[in-house]
């Protein structure tokens, strides 16, 4: 499905938005380029971003060290193309006319490093995937 917005628009949705969310929002943010408008936000925010993200997503180049947990809120839906969830479970409101994805991953809560670079390479491959869909880089 290609998204005929202008610069479409994609929020990434877990539960303390300190892990997945961030890492997958690093991702797009980091390869499309400023052609897709992202965002990341959690059910239930923790306090700060896990530390063996923000360690597995240097290791790629990208730094989220300053990033922060924000709360799901139903504007940031609202004001989305694509919604993908990833384990936030029946607290992520929906709208109609909206995509959604469920994007089924380990979470990285409470892991080492050694957990997290599995979880992050697969969220760049599904990102890498998802942007050649939605915003083509022959797209300007």
């Amino acid at each position: 499905m290609t998204i005929h917005a202008e610069r479409p628009s994609v929020l990434f949705v877990c539960v303390h938005n300190a892990g997945r969310s961030q890492m997958a929002a690093a991702f797009l943010t980091h390869l499309a380029g400023g052609r897709v408008q992202v965002r990341s936000a959690g059910s239930a925010p923790a306090d700060t971003v896990n530390p063996a993200v923000v360690e597995a997503m240097s290791e790629s180049g990208i730094d989220i060290a300053a990033e922060v947990p924000k709360v799901l809120t139903a504007d940031a839906v609202r004001s989305s193309d694509v919604v993908i969830t990833m384990g936030c479970g029946d607290s992520c409101p929906v709208f109609p006319g909206k995509r959604y994805l469920d994007w089924r991953l380990s979470d990285p809560a409470g892991q080492g490093i050694a957990a997290v670079r599995p979880i992050r390479d697969e969220i760049e491959q599904r990102v890498r995937g998802l942007l050649d869909e939605i915003a083509p880089s022959g797209q300007a």
